[in-house]
């Protein structure tokens, strides 16, 4: 089974798949950081290359809601990540799965399929992640365990250890390191997905 996993540059979903016996590629504009098959430039390049299943996940920066202060700025930029969203939505791929944190996908294109978080797949860690579906089941969860330690600000902003750990980073490594998929999460669409798209 042919696997695309389009805007990722850290392996974590590829790899998962790999570990199935999956024929699985990641792709992104920026090089990948584990060893494995990648290619380096426009998704759209490949779209078309009779992949079986897509696990997309689309750079949130203007289209997550936590950066809701900024949408007047930014319209221009909101209204081509959407378009991006669209054109991956109707890629010529018979299953596929959109994941991104709470965004305005949910009210400019449709509602998730499903909400999922890591401490549902064995990381004591809180992150809403949205998933669009086409083709294929939701996730089932694997491993419940605690949604970790919050940080509370004196402005009353809670959020997880983590997230607010990964806020002393450069903003370019942030980025990165909350963006990357959990391991629990990526294992688990391996585990659950590579046999209904086969």
């Amino acid at each position: 089974m042919r696997v695309l996993v389009a805007c990722e540059f850290s392996g974590v979903v590829r790899d998962a798949f790999i570990a199935k016996g999956c024929d699985a590629m990641s792709v992104d504009f920026l090089p990948t950081e584990s060893d494995g098959p990648h290619y380096q430039g426009d998704v759209r390049n490949i779209l078309g290359d009779g992949w079986d299943l897509m696990v997309a996940h689309p750079p949130c920066t203007h289209l997550a809601v936590s950066g809701a202060q900024w949408f007047a700025k930014k319209q221009r930029e909101q209204a081509d990540a959407l378009d991006f969203v669209r054109l991956l939505m109707d890629a010529p791929v018979p299953r596929w799965c959109i994941e991104n944190p709470v965004s305005v996908i949910s009210t400019k294109i449709r509602k998730p399929d499903q909400i999922v978080h890591p401490w549902q797949f064995g990381h004591q860690a809180s992150k809403t992640t949205c998933l669009w579906l086409k083709g294929l089941p939701k996730l089932t969860p694997t491993k419940i365990v605690g949604r970790g330690e919050f940080v509370t600000y004196l402005s009353g902003k809670r959020m997880s250890k983590w997230y607010a750990e990964a806020a002393k980073l450069p903003p370019a490594q942030r980025a990165k390191v909350r963006s990357q998929t959990f391991d629990g999460i990526a294992n688990a669409m391996a585990d659950q997905w590579s046999g209904v798209a086969a």
